[in-house]
């Protein structure tokens, strides 16, 4: 740990952390010199919340590799998943458009084949364009977005590796007995139990624990940088983490649970480090467990890059794919785990959508704090500006390249625009200081939509839209601009057409 921490912060200083550094990010006008072609390792957590870091005023749970990756990097404080739910957030992610326009907008599986649908051929897809600009591309943990064998199979939509969870359910299950290697079920030594095995798609709770599934994926993503850094490739490796979700079937099969596992419930984690003694609920020591193991698990990443002398030539962004989570006996209050926002993840308040963000890249991405809104639709235009590629058709993204290498006349959004086929349906915008939110949308297209000035109340707690009926007009205007028929039936409102 000593070691980590020490090159860490060798790093962190060659890096020009300042104490004085600018709140805002670059400095207008000051152009930086920056690397063409940089890797990108984009990380991704599963169900972290916007306060569950230290650096986003998280007191509880220690973060040191990511708190320093934070203060030597540029981090935001109005970044946006794409929705609030797993499938539809990494769908955004992927392919550059908003919820209102991407194929998947909910966590639907077919009851045939247990599997999420598979995305069009035809969608805009962020592994395809980086391969198509020379990139070696990877895909290491959880995919969700198609079963295996398809149009959206992680190999067939544009990475030339994949290892871990092709379905997302089966990526509840931190100890499974297998995982997917390039289209092949590669064995872990874990055991389930009989109930497991009847899952089509291999989740469940496993009785005999050998190999965590988290771990293999930074094992398995620290091989595979070594084998690029060794033939001198630019890279992306897309890090999809499965922690801290919780295993969802954990407290139905608590009786085939370990015993000494038995009180994390669903928060499965190898050990629970120095939680073990905390006076906490079990689960609540499950949770931070598993974000400080990961922490130490990215520190070490970031050393290997410095070790491999290749740390100033990447990018890294670490960021969470929805609000925090309350299953498998999770209290997000118990860590005030969504900060100073409202709601939790299938929520499309600000604490179901708003994420950490922090963008770390050495020599090129000068320390400081950043307001700039932004989501996961921007990232794909952004790594097409960095490697010189053209956006896509149809994408709803805006890059955020130039604040991060420091030039000047960043766009900004006129809003962003999330929808969600759960819980009757709800719709949001974020416009400028403006938030608006319509629920139980399945009812019509006409329900009421709430006003929140973001400016004077991020924790959404006064609904001013009968102060602003202009401002709601407008939001209403969006919504109904910002929404196409999906392609899906699974994912249409009640009052469309079939």
């Amino acid at each position: 740990m000593r070691l980590r921490l020490l090159l860490l912060s060798l790093l962190f200083l060659t890096a020009g952390c300042a104490t004085d550094r600018p709140t805002n990010g670059p400095v207008p006008g000051e152009q930086i010199a920056w690397p063409a072609r940089p890797n990108v390792i984009y990380i991704l957590a599963d169900d972290l919340g916007y306060g569950d870091l230290g650096s986003y005023g998280q007191t509880k749970i220690a973060t040191p590799h990511l708190d320093a990756l934070a203060d030597a990097g540029l981090r935001f404080t109005d970044h946006y998943a794409g929705a609030t739910v797993c499938a539809p957030s990494r769908c955004v992610l992927m392919t550059g458009k908003h919820t209102g326009r991407c194929f998947m907008r909910g966590n639907y599986h077919d009851r045939a084949t247990g599997y999420t649908l598979a995305m069009p051929a035809d969608e805009p897809s962020l592994p395809r364009l980086l391969k198509d600009a020379g990139y070696a591309t990877a895909c290491i943990g959880k995919w969700g977005l198609g079963p295996p064998d398809s149009t959206s199979d992680p190999n067939s939509f544009g990475f030339d590796f994949f290892y871990g969870f092709i379905d997302q359910r089966h990526a509840h299950n931190h100890f499974p007995d297998y995982l997917w290697r390039d289209g092949k079920k590669e064995l872990t030594g874990n055991i389930m139990t009989d109930q497991s095995r009847l899952s089509p798609i291999g989740n469940g709770v496993a009785v005999k624990r050998v190999a965590y599934a988290n771990d293999l994926f930074f094992k398995e993503s620290s091989r595979w940088i070594d084998q690029q850094a060794r033939v001198n490739k630019p890279f992306f490796l897309y890090l999809a983490m499965t922690v801290p979700h919780t295993n969802s079937g954990a407290h139905r099969v608590l009786q085939h649970i370990p015993e000494g596992d038995r009180p994390q419930r669903g928060q499965e984690v190898p050990d629970l480090g120095p939680y073990a003694d905390k006076d906490w609920p079990g689960p609540s020591k499950g949770t931070a467990a598993m974000i400080t193991r990961f922490d130490e698990q990215i520190g070490e990443l970031v050393a290997q890059l410095t070790g491999l002398g290749i740390a100033e030539n990447t990018l890294i962004i670490f960021t969470s794919d929805n609000g925090p989570h309350a299953a498998g006996g999770n209290d997000p209050g118990f860590f005030d785990s969504n900060g100073p926002l409202r709601g939790i993840k299938r929520d499309l308040y600000e604490g179901g959508i708003r994420a950490p963000m922090i963008a770390y890249w050495p020599g090129t991405v000068r320390p400081g704090v950043t307001g700039h809104v932004s989501s996961f639709q921007d990232v794909l235009p952004t790594l097409a500006d960095l490697v010189g590629a053209d956006d896509p058709p149809g994408i709803t993204g805006i890059s955020f390249e130039p604040l991060l290498i420091g030039k000047d006349g960043q766009p900004r959004h006129k809003y962003l625009y999330w929808e969600f086929f759960e819980q009757q349906g709800k719709q949001a915008v974020r416009m400028g200081k403006w938030k608006g939110v319509r629920l139980k949308v399945r009812q019509g297209p006409d329900r009421p939509i709430q006003l929140f000035d973001l400016s004077a109340d991020l924790g959404e707690q006064n609904d001013i839209a009968d102060q602003h009926p202009e401002v709601v007009a407008k939001i209403k205007q969006i919504m109904a601009e910002a929404h196409t028929t999906s392609r899906a039936p699974q994912w249409r409102f009640n009052w469309e057409k079939n």
